[in-house]
C-alpha cells in the first residue's frame, strides 16, 4: 500500500469519525459481572451513635432470615464515620473502639459465616466526607490502606473524593486500584467522585462501577433528577462497569410505596447497583415487598448486562426498554408528574421480533396477558408499570391486555387537576383493549365526593370491544360553590366479561381533583403564602430560611454577596414551587443568588419563572461567583405560578439557590 495514501485515507477515516482514540477496556477480574446488590448504612445512620457493629451484624442476619440473601444481595457495606481521626503510630486506620469494640475484620467474618461479602469506605483525600471534620482518608496512604483492608477481608471499597488536595480524580482512583489489585484480593472498588470528572470516559479499566451524580436524597425529586441524568449515560454500562446513581433510598420514610415502587423500577431497568439504604430493623413489609421482588431484580441482574435505554421522553412521560439475554424485552413506562397519565409504546419501537401477538408479564401485578403490539399503562401521579415482553405463538392462551384510566382537564402537562367552587371539570373514563381477542359488556362508572355530581355526557356502556380499540366516556363533574379547599378523591370502576374469565372482571382507578383556597390579595411576600406543591433537590424548601439541604429548619439566614434577607425562600437545583393566584396576580419580584455560605466552584444553577405553561423569566446560567441578580416577571391573568430552579448540568452539585425578598403583587 502506497504509505502517503494510507497516511491520507487514516486521518480521512479520523476526521469523519470512522476511527475513534481507544476506549478503557473494563477490568478483566470477574468481579460485578452484574450490578452489585447488598447494604449501606449511610443513608440510614450517618454518623449517629446507632451505627455500630451490633447494627452491622444486625443487619447480617435479617439478609439471611428475611430472603434479601436468596433473593440476590449480598453485599454488608459500612460507610463513613468507622475509624478514629487519626492513624496509629504505624499510619495505620483504626476502627472506632465504641463503634467496633471487636476491630473490622471481627465483622467481616461474622458477614463471611453468613455466606455474604462485606464492604468498606474511605476517601481518595487526605479526609472523608462527613460534617464532623473527617476521618483520614486514603489520599498517599493507597498501598498501605489496601493491604489492611485485605487482612480484614474486605470485599468491597467505595473510595470518595472529599479533600482530594486538587490531585487528578483518574491518578487517585487508578492508583488505589493497582493498591487493591496488588494485594491479591478479589475486592470489587466502587468510584465515588460523584461524576464531576466523568468517570464513564476513564474508569472502565479502573473501577468497577463509578458514581454518575451528587448524593441521592429521600425526596421524589431528587431521586428523578438522579435517574434522569444517569439514563443518558446507558451506552457506557456493562458486565464489570456500571454507571452507579448512588444508594436506594426504599424504605427510608421521604417517599411513599408507590414512589418507591418506580424508584426500584428505574434502578432495575437502568442496570443500577441495588445497595438498599434503609435500616432493615425498622422497615415495613411494604419496603421488603419491593426490594424483593424477584422478577424485577432478575431483570437488574440479567447476564447480558445492557443498561435500560430511553425510547422515549415526553413532557415527564418515558419509555424505557432493556434486552435481556433471553431474547425478551424490559419495558418500564414511568411517569414524573404530578398528575395522572396514560403512556403506550409499540413492539416496533421496542425492536421485538415481528409477531401475530405478544406475551406481557406485568413485574408488579404478577399477571400475564397477550397484546397485538401496543403495550400500555394509565399510570398514577408518580408511577410507573414494569413488564417483561416476548413474542409469543400461543398468545391466543392469555387475555387480552387492558388499561383502565379516568383523566381530569388540567392547565399544562403534569399540572395538578384544579377545579375551583361552583365551577365544572372534564373527567374522561377509559377502556384500552391491546390484545386481539374482544372483550365484551363494558361498563364505566365515575363516583365523586358527597355533594358533587358527576354527569356522562357520552355512552358509559359497549357491548363489544374489539382488540386494539379504545372505549371513553366524557363526564361533567361540578364542584358545589360551598366546596372547602382540598384534594378530593374521584375514583372510576370498570366491569367486562374477559374470554378468559369465567366471571365479569372488575377495575377500579383512582384520581383526584384539587379546590384551592381563595386567590391571594395585595402586595405580598410569597414566602407567607401557601403553596400548592414544593419540591427540592436537597431536603425541603425552606421558608425565610436557606437550605441546609437534610430536614426542615436547619438552614441559615438567606445571604445574597453579603446582604441578608429576612424574607425569601431556600431551595438547591432542582426545584419547583407553585402558587395558586386565580388570575388575580400581575408580577414576580426577587433577588436571587446562590447562598454565600455555600458557594463552591461547581454551583451552577438557573431560575425560571412560569405563568402557568408559559415561561415568563430565565435568569440563563446563574453560578456562585455571579453577583446578585434582581428578578421581575409578568404573570398577569395566570391561574398558577410556578418558581423553578434547574440544575446547571453538573449533577446538583452545591446549588444552593436563594430567592431573597420575593414578593408577589395581586
Amino acid at each position: 500500500m502506497n504509505r502517503r495514501w494510507h497516511t491520507a485515507a487514516l486521518a480521512a477515516l479520523i476526521a469523519a469519525g470512522t476511527l475513534i482514540a481507544p476506549q478503557a477496556v473494563a477490568k478483566d477480574d470477574g468481579l460485578a459481572l452484574t450490578p452489585p446488590m447488598g447494604f449501606n448504612n449511610w443513608n440510614t445512620t450517618h454518623c449517629r451513635d446507632d451505627f455500630n457493629e451490633e447494627m452491622v451484624k444486625g443487619i447480617a442476619d435479617i439478609f439471611v432470615s428475611k430472603g434479601l440473601k436468596d433473593a440476590g444481595y449480598e453485599y454488608v457495606n459500612i460507610d463513613d464515620c468507622w475509624a478514629l481521626p487519626e492513624r496509629d503510630a504505624n499510619g495505620d486506620l483504626v476502627p472506632h473502639p465504641v463503634r467496633f469494640p471487636n476491630g473490622i475484620k471481627h465483622v467481616a467474618d461474622y458477614v463471611h459465616a453468613k455466606g455474604l461479602k462485606f464492604g468498606i469506605y474511605t476517601s481518595a483525600g487526605t479526609k472523608t466526607c462527613n460534617n464532623q471534620g473527617g476521618f483520614p482518608g486514603g489520599l498517599g496512604h493507597e498501598e498501605q490502606d489496601a493491604k489492611l483492608f485485605a487482612s480484614w477481608g474486605v470485599d468491597y471499597l467505595k473510595y470518595d473524593n472529599c479533600n482530594n488536595q486538587g490531585v487528578d480524580a483518574k491518578q487517585r482512583y487508578t492508583k488505589m486500584r493497582d493498591a487493591l489489585e496488588a494485594t491479591g484480593r478479589k475486592i470489587v472498588f466502587s468510584i465515588c467522585e460523584w461524576g464531576q470528572n466523568k468517570p464513564w470516559e476513564w474508569a472502565k479499566d479502573v473501577g468497577h462501577l463509578w458514581r454518575t451524580t451528587g448524593d441521592i436524597s429521600d425526596n421524589w425529586n431528587s431521586m428523578v433528577s438522579i435517574a434522569k441524568r444517569n439514563m443518558e449515560l446507558a451506552d457506557h454500562a456493562g458486565p464489570g462497569h456500571w454507571n452507579d446513581p448512588d444508594m436506594l433510598e426504599v424504605g427510608n420514610g421521604g417517599m411513599t410505596d408507590l414512589e418507591y415502587r418506580s424508584h426500584f423500577s428505574l434502578w432495575s431497568i437502568m442496570a443500577a447497583p441495588l445497595l438498599i439504604g434503609a435500616d432493615l430493623r425498622k422497615v415495613t413489609p411494604a419496603t421488603f415487598e419491593i426490594l424483593q421482588n424477584r422478577e424485577i431484580i432478575a431483570v437488574n441482574q440479567d447476564k447480558l448486562g445492557v443498561q435500560g435505554r430511553v425510547v422515549r421522553n415526553q413532557g415527564g412521560n418515558h419509555v424505557l426498554v432493556k434486552p435481556l439475554s433471553n431474547g425478551d424485552k424490559a419495558i418500564l413506562l414511568f411517569n414524573e408528574n404530578d398528575s395522572a397519565a396514560n403512556i403506550s409504546v409499540t413492539a416496533q419501537e421496542l425492536g421485538l421480533t415481528r409477531a401475530s401477538g405478544y406475551k406481557v408479564r406485568d413485574l408488579w401485578a404478577k399477571t400475564t396477558s397477550h397484546t397485538a403490539g401496543s403495550i400500555s399503562a394509565a399510570l398514577p401521579p408518580h408511577g410507573s408499570a414494569m413488564f417483561r415482553v416476548s413474542a409469543a405463538k400461543d398468545w391466543y392462551n392469555y387475555p387480552p391486555a387492558i388499561t383502565t384510566a379516568a383523566d381530569g382537564d388540567v392547565l399544562y402537562p403534569g399540572a395538578l387537576p384544579i377545579v375551583q367552587p361552583g365551577k365544572t371539570i372534564t373527567y374522561t373514563t377509559s377502556v384500552s383493549n391491546t390484545g386481539r381477542l374482544p372483550i365484551a359488556a363494558v361498563q364505566a362508572a365515575l363516583t365523586v365526593p358527597h355533594g358533587w355530581t358527576a354527569k356522562a355526557t357520552s355512552s358509559s356502556f359497549k357491548p363489544i370491544l374489539s382488540g386494539e380499540k379504545t372505549f371513553r366516556t366524557t363526564w361533567q363533574v361540578t364542584v358545589p360553590a360551598t366546596a372547602a379547599p382540598g384534594r378530593f378523591p374521584i375514583s372510576a370502576s370498570f366491569t367486562f366479561h374477559s374470554p378468559h374469565e369465567n366471571n365479569p372482571v372488575t377495575r377500579q382507578y383512582s384520581t383526584e381533583a384539587l379546590v384551592p383556597g381563595a386567590p391571594p390579595k395585595g402586595e405580598l411576600f410569597i414566602s407567607d403564602l401557601k403553596w400548592l406543591r414544593a419540591a427540592n433537590g436537597h431536603g425541603p424548601v425552606e421558608v425565610d430560611t436557606t437550605n441546609g439541604e437534610a430536614k426542615q429548619g436547619d438552614g441559615g439566614p438567606i445571604t445574597i454577596r453579603g446582604k441578608v434577607f429576612a424574607k425569601g425562600l431556600g431551595t438547591h437545583a432542582p426545584a419547583h414551587i407553585e402558587y395558586y393566584t386565580g388570575g388575580s396576580c400581575s408580577k414576580v419580584t426577587a433577588t436571587i443568588g446562590i447562598d454565600d455560605k455555600k458557594v463552591n466552584p461547581l454551583s451552577l444553577v438557573s431560575y425560571e419563572v412560569w405563568a402557568d405553561n408559559t415561561k415568563v423569566y430565565d435568569s440563563g446560567p446563574v453560578s456562585g461567583a455571579d453577583a446578585a441578580k434582581s428578578l421581575e416577571a409578568n404573570v398577569s391573568s395566570a391561574t398558577v405560578v410556578r418558581l423553578i430552579v434547574r440544575d446547571g448540568g453538573n449533577g446538583k452539585s452545591y446549588d444552593h439557590a436563594d430567592w431573597g425578598d420575593v414578593r408577589i403583587s395581586c
